[in-house]
C-alpha cells in the first residue's frame, strides 16, 4: 500500500501540471453535467414494511383522484379576547380568508369552517379550516404560499388571531451556504494558526472545496435530489479538510528531515496517505450501513456521502501532491523557508503533545479511570433516551406554526394536532359497509380516542378512510401505546369481518419511525463496528487496538446521547442554547450520530495510532512510541477535531429544533472522542498493555494481508531509500 501510493504522490507531484488539469476537467465535466441535469424530483419519504406505508400505498391506490403526499395546511382563527368566531364580523372575516385562499391555482380545495363539522371549538372562540393541495409541498410555487400567507395577513388586519400550520409552510430550501461559510472560516481561522502559512492553510481548503464540488455536481447530474446532498456536503468538508490537513503536515516534516520536495510529497502520499485511504474505508463503511436501516431517504443520502468520501480520499492521494509542486516551500513554515533546501535542525524540544502524553504515561490507570468515570456520567441520561419525531409543538413561539399548534391544542385538546387516519380495506369482506361501521364503533369505544369521523368509502365502496383524534399529542407515550392498542385491536376485526384496518397519518408514521430506526441500530452497529474491526486490525496488525477504538467510540457516542438527552428532553441549558420546548428526541438522531461520528472517531484513531504504530515498527519502546505519535500527530488530530466542532457548532444557532440537535450531537460527540478517547484515554491503555498492544496470533498474522501502512518499506530499502538532499528547490509559482 505505502509503496504504491508513495509511487502515486510522486507521479502526481512531478505531472502536477497534467493532475491538476485533469481535476479541472472533471470538476467542469461534473458541473456542467449537473447544469444540464433535469431538476430531480424531491425525495419521497417513504418506509417500506410499515403499517403506515401500507396504508398511504393503498389509499393512493383505492383512491386515484385524491394524493396522500400532496400538500396541505391548516389556517387557525381565534376570535379576540370576549368574542367568538361566530359573530358577524368575525365570521365574516374567517370566511373572506378562506376565499381567499380556495383561489389559488395549485389550490384543490379550502374548507369553510362554518360548514365543517367539529371545525369550531365548544366554546366557540376557535375555528381552523383545512386548505389542500394539488401538489406536494416542494412543488409549491412561491406565489401560492404567499397568498396564504397575504390572505391571513388580512384576516389579522380584521382584527382576528391568524395563524398557519401544515406541510405547506415546510422551508424547501437547504440548510443553505451560511453553515457551510462558517464552517470554512472557523477552517481557514484553525488551519493558519495550526501552520502559520497562508499557502499550508490554503491547501486543505482549496482541495476540499474540489472535492465536495465534484461529490455534489455528480449526486445533481445522476438525477438525485438536493436533499441528498446535505450529509455530502457537511462530511465532504470535514474529511476533505481533515485528509488534506494530515498530509500537508507530514510534508512539512519530511522537508524538515532534509528530503527534497519530490522525495518528502511522495514519503507523505506513502505514509501519511496509507492512513487517508484507510480513514475513508472506515468513514464509507459507516456510510454505506445507513442502507440497514430501510429507509430509502437515508439510504441514498448514506451512499452519496460515501461517494463524495471516496472522492475526497482521491483528490487528497492526487491532487493535494500536484499542488505540493506548485508550492514547494510556500506551505513551509517561515524558518524552514528560509532555510537551504527547505531543511531545518531536528527539534527535539517537547511540544504540547508530547507533553500530555508524557503527563499520560506517567500515571495511565488513574487518567483512564477519570476518562471513563467522567463520560460515564454524562452518559447517564442517555439511559432516558426518548425517540420520536419533533414536529410543530417543538418549534419557537415566534413561529406562525407554533402559535397554530397551541391555539388547536387549547381551542380542541392536545390530540387534535395528531389525529390519526384508519384505513379499513373492506375488500375481502362480505358487506363492506357493517365492517366500516364496526371499525368506527370499535375506534369510539377505544380508550384514549375522544372523537372520530363516520367512515368515507371510495367510489368501488370497498376501502373506508375515518379519523381519529386522542386525547393525547402526537408525541406523547400515550399515543404510542394508544396506536398499537388499535392494531391490535384490529386483529378481532378481521377475524369477524374479513376487513383489515391500518392506521396511518403523521402521528402514526413517526411512531413507526422511531420504531424502525431502534430496530436497526443493533444490526447497524454490529455491522459497522464489526467491518471497521476487521479493517483496523489489518492496518494496525493488532486485536487489542482495534477493540480499544471500537469501545472507545461507543464511550463517546453514549455520552454525546447523554449530552442531548440533557438539553433537549430536559432542558439544561436549554435557555442558553435557544432550545423553547423539550421532548423526544429525533427518531434518526441515533443512526445519524453513529454514522457520522464513527467515520470522524476512526478519522482521528487512525491519524494518531498509525504514527505511534510507525514509531514501534521502526524500533521504538511502547511507550516512546506513544510520544512520538503525539508529537507528530497530536496537533494535527487537535486542529481538526477543533474544525469539525467549530463546523457543527454552527448549527446551534439555526432556528430549526432538529438542526440545533444536529449541531449539539455532533459537536459535544466529536469533542468527546478527539479530546476524551482518543487524546487521553487511547493514550493510557497504550501504556498499560504496552507490547501486548501490538500482538496478534501467529496464525492470524498469517491469514492478514500486509498492507505496509506505516510505510515501513520507505524506510528500508524501498523506493524511497535516496538520502535526504540539502539541494535547493526550485519553486514553480515564481519560475
Amino acid at each position: 500500500m505505502a509503496t504504491f501510493l508513495y509511487r502515486l504522490g510522486r507521479f502526481s507531484f512531478r505531472r502536477r501540471r497534467l493532475v491538476a488539469l485533469l481535476w479541472v476537467v472533471v470538476l467542469a465535466a461534473c458541473a456542467f453535467a449537473a447544469a444540464k441535469a433535469p431538476t430531480a424530483p424531491e425525495d419521497g419519504f417513504s418506509m417500506p414494511g410499515t403499517e403506515s406505508q401500507k396504508a398511504f400505498d393503498l389509499l393512493d391506490q383505492r383512491f386515484p383522484g385524491g394524493n396522500s403526499k400532496a400538500a396541505g395546511a391548516r389556517i387557525v382563527f381565534v376570535a379576540p379576547k370576549g368574542q367568538k368566531v361566530t359573530a358577524g364580523p368575525n365570521k365574516a372575516a374567517v370566511e373572506k380568508v378562506v376565499a381567499d385562499v380556495a383561489g389559488g391555482s395549485q389550490v384543490k380545495g379550502a374548507l369553510n369552517p362554518f360548514e365543517m363539522a367539529g371545525a369550531i371549538s365548544e366554546d366557540g372562540t376557535t375555528a381552523y379550516s383545512t386548505v389542500s393541495y394539488d401538489v406536494q409541498s416542494t412543488d409549491l410555487t412561491d406565489a401560492t404560499t404567499k397568498a396564504l400567507e397575504d390572505a391571513a395577513e388580512n384576516g389579522r388586519d380584521a382584527g382576528l388571531t391568524v395563524e398557519l400550520g401544515g406541510s405547506a409552510l415546510v422551508p424547501k430550501g437547504e440548510l443553505g451556504g451560511t453553515t457551510e461559510l462558517i464552517g470554512v472560516a472557523a477552517a481557514a481561522v484553525v488551519l493558519l494558526i495550526t501552520f502559520g502559512s497562508l499557502a499550508a492553510a490554503g491547501l486543505p481548503l482549496l482541495t476540499a472545496i474540489v472535492g465536495i464540488g465534484v461529490g455534489v455536481a455528480s449526486i445533481v447530474a445522476l438525477g438525485m435530489s438536493t436533499t441528498t446532498t446535505t450529509l455530502a456536503l457537511m462530511l465532504g468538508l470535514a474529511v476533505g479538510i481533515d485528509y488534506a490537513l494530515f498530509i500537508v503536515s507530514r510534508y512539512r516534516t519530511e522537508r524538515a528531515e532534509g528530503h527534497s520536495a519530490e522525495e518528502a510529497a511522495a514519503r507523505a502520499v506513502g505514509a501519511a496517505g496509507s492512513a487517508v485511504v484507510f480513514a475513508g474505508l472506515t468513514v464509507v463503511i459507516a456510510l454505506a450501513g445507513l442502507s440497514v436501516v430501510g429507509i430509502p431517504v437515508l439510504t441514498r443520502m448514506g451512499l452519496a456521502a460515501a461517494g463524495t468520501v471516496v472522492i475526497a480520499v482521491l483528490v487528497a492521494m492526487t491532487l493535494l501532491p500536484a499542488l505540493l509542486g506548485f508550492f514547494q516551500k510556500a506551505v513551509l513554515p517561515r524558518a524552514q523557508r528560509k532555510a537551504r533546501g527547505g531543511q531545518r535542525a531536528k527539534d527535539d524540544r517537547p511540544n504540547m503533545g508530547t507533553r500530555w502524553a508524557r503527563f499520560v504515561i506517567r500515571r495511565p490507570l488513574a487518567v483512564l479511570l477519570l476518562g471513563i468515570l467522567g463520560l460515564g456520567l454524562i452518559s447517564v441520561p442517555a439511559l432516558d433516551l426518548q425517540l420520536g419525531m419533533p414536529g410543530d409543538e417543538s418549534k419557537s413561539t415566534s413561529t406562525t406554526q407554533r402559535r397554530a399548534y397551541d391555539a388547536l391544542a387549547h381551542g380542541f385538546g392536545p390530540g387534535f394536532n395528531g389525529p390519526l387516519t384508519v384505513v379499513v380495506d373492506a375488500k375481502g369482506s362480505a358487506d363492506p359497509k357493517a365492517a366500516a361501521e364496526r371499525a368506527a364503533k370499535q375506534l369510539t369505544a377505544t380508550d384514549g380516542i375522544v372523537a372520530a369521523t363516520p367512515p368515507a368509502f371510495n367510489e368501488a365502496g370497498d376501502t373506508a378512510v375515518l379519523t381519529a383524534v386522542p386525547a393525547t399529542g402526537p408525541s406523547s407515550a400515550d399515543t404510542t401505546d394508544l396506536v398499537h392498542t388499535i392494531r391490535d385491536e384490529a386483529r378481532g376485526l378481521e377475524s369477524a369481518t374479513g376487513a383489515t384496518m391500518l392506521v396511518t397519518g403523521t402521528t402514526a408514521v413517526n411512531i413507526d419511525v422511531s420504531q424502525k430506526v431502534t430496530d436497526a441500530l443493533v444490526p447497524y452497529l454490529a455491522l459497522v463496528v464489526g467491518l471497521a474491526f476487521l479493517l483496523l486490525m489489518v492496518v494496525f496488525r493488532s486485536l487489542l487496538v482495534p477493540l480499544k477504538a471500537a469501545l472507545g467510540f461507543l464511550l463517546s457516542v453514549t455520552a454525546a446521547f447523554g449530552t442531548i438527552v440533557a438539553v433537549f428532553q430536559w432542558g439544561w441549558l436549554a435557555d442558553a442554547l435557544g432550545v423553547e420546548q423539550t421532548g423526544p428526541v429525533m427518531s434518526m438522531m441515533p443512526i445519524f450520530l453513529i454514522g457520522v461520528v464513527f467515520g470522524l472517531a476512526m478519522d482521528y484513531e487512525v491519524f494518531l495510532v498509525t504514527r505511534m504504530r510507525e514509531a514501534y515498527v521502526h524500533g521504538e519502546r511502547p511507550g516512546e512510541a506513544i510520544v512520538t505519535g503525539f508529537r507528530h500527530s497530536a496537533r494535527v488530530v487537535a486542529a481538526a477535531a477543533v474544525i469539525m466542532i467549530a463546523v457543527f457548532a454552527g448549527f446551534i444557532g439555526m432556528s430549526e429544533p432538529m438542526i440545533k440537535m444536529m449541531g449539539v450531537g455532533l459537536a459535544s460527540a466529536v469533542f468527546f472522542d478527539a479530546f476524551v478517547v482518543r487524546m487521553t484515554i487511547v493514550p493510557a491503555v497504550l501504556a498499560l498493555l504496552g507490547d501486548r498492544a501490538w500482538w496478534l496470533p501467529r496464525w492470524l498474522g498469517k491469514v492478514l494481508p500486509r498492507v505496509d501502512v506505516e510505510g515501513e518499506k520507505l524506510t528500508h530499502g524501498g523506493p524511497a531509500a535516496p538520502a535526504p538532499t540539502t539541494e535547493p528547490d526550485l519553486d514553480p509559482v515564481r519560475v
